[in-house]
């Protein structure tokens, strides 16, 4: 069995990490370090071979405050980051990109300017540029997690993919930085509704929840985000981790 990818998450808000639960930035999130350039590295020596960065900040201000720190921790590691959070326009793809990231995550973006993505797209194509669908009872949320839309995740998702996306992070809002489990059937539903690769997100809470997703390579289900439970060590002995991205869940 091929191996799953753990791609640790580093959520900043004013600078800072930051805890998310169902969509809401924490600051004073436990024992979280608060500076996300030397937890990049810590990643790092975690033997991590991608980190997801979130910018609360642009999300939800389009503020560039956080811009230095995204290019502090890009020139720190030398594993790919994707950058998510707030891209609405080519332009701010062009600046995140320039900060030295690999890859960008729509997000609301498509939902409300699916033509712009288009652009995005055709710039710098599909391997750089992945979609996020954040889900609420299977219907589409957008603006920050704030607006429960009408649409399908499943429609949704296939309107992307025409649009020429090869990837879609799937989260369900409820479960996000929870750590009461994955919503797997979510997850399933849409690898089997859509032919692009799906990067799982929310809910994850430990060893026993990654093996939930053997077998589901099949499917194009080859990687998961966790936050929560990779910072507050709810893996044994945090570094088992890793195990899951050379296939020995046995």
């Amino acid at each position: 069995m091929s191996g799953l990818l753990v791609i640790p998450s580093i959520d900043i808000l004013n600078g800072r990490t930051v805890r998310v639960v169902r969509g809401i930035a924490e600051l004073g999130g436990g024992d979280y370090n608060s500076d996300p350039v030397e937890m990049a590295l810590i990643w790092r020596a975690e033997n991590a071979k991608i980190i997801h960065v979130v910018d609360f900040d642009f999300s939800h201000e389009h503020s560039t405050k956080n811009l230095d720190v995204v290019r502090q921790i890009c020139s720190s590691v030398i594993i790919p980051v994707e950058f998510g959070g707030g891209i609405r326009s080519l332009a701010d793809a062009e600046m995140v990109f320039e900060a030295g990231v690999f890859r960008i995550v729509i997000g609301s973006l498509g939902y409300d300017n699916p033509e712009e993505l288009e652009k995005i797209v055709a710039k710098f194509g599909n391997t750089k540029v992945v979609a996020a669908i954040d889900s609420l009872e299977e219907k589409v949320v957008i603006h920050g997690r704030k607006i429960k839309t009408n649409l399908s995740v499943f429609d949704y998702a296939k309107r992307l993919v025409n649009l020429g996306i090869n990837r879609i992070i799937i989260t369900d809002v409820s479960r996000n930085g929870t750590m009461k489990g994955p919503n797997i059937d979510l997850t399933v539903k849409l690898a089997s509704t859509v032919n692009a690769k799906i990067t799982h997100s929310g809910g994850i809470g430990g060893y026993k929840d990654l093996k939930n997703f053997i077998g589901l390579e099949k499917l194009g289900v080859d990687s998961v985000i966790i936050g929560r439970a990779l910072y507050e060590n709810k893996f044994p002995c945090q570094k088992i981790w890793r195990i899951a991205e050379f296939g020995l869940f046995n």
